[in-house]
């Protein structure tokens, strides 16, 4: 019976040595931001901020909605206005990080970048900027571009190690 124990632990130690000698030699390989993980890293960013909870004053009451909930029979119902659940930590963290690339840009190049991250077409981006929807297009990908090109510099100024976070 503890030969058999044994035979099966030596292979799990196998596998656990060869998964870290894969994550090793992954943790080698330095992947480049491309065009399109920056604008998905922006497309993220823009749905994390809309689920995000509203902003309110903080300090002030009235007790005024107390007393309309009080008697319904008044007031039609009000429509619900449904929110999505709120983003996980690490979802607002990769946000705040894909806004401080921002700051890379010029005003134009980040209303161009954030509006297409909210996912407006082509001709609304141009009408926006009084240009034609195709170069609208070869503005943001300048942008996108710029900021790839920012990143993959860092990636080469930092150690292997803090190349994990990267998707």
């Amino acid at each position: 019976v503890s030969q058999s124990r044994y035979a099966g632990e030596s292979s799990s130690v196998a596998l656990v040595s060869a998964s870290m000698a894969q994550e090793a030699s992954m943790a080698k390989t330095i992947t480049l931001w491309t065009i399109d993980d920056v604008a998905a890293r922006f497309s993220d960013a823009a749905h994390t901020s809309y689920r995000l909870p509203p902003v309110r004053v903080q300090g002030y009451a009235s007790p005024w909605m107390s007393l309309a909930r009080q008697v319904p029979n008044r007031y039609p119902a009000p429509e619900r206005v449904y929110r999505p659940m709120p983003p996980e930590p690490e979802a607002v963290e990769r946000m705040l990080e894909t806004m401080r690339w921002v700051q890379w840009l010029e005003e134009e190049q980040r209303h161009l970048v954030w509006m297409r991250a909210k996912r407006y077409e082509w001709h609304q981006i141009g009408r926006r900027f009084a240009c034609d929807r195709n170069t609208a297009a070869r503005r943001w990908k300048k942008a996108m571009e710029l900021i790839g090109e920012r990143l993959n510099a860092r990636l080469h100024t930092l150690s292997p190690d803090d190349t994990l976070g990267h998707a």
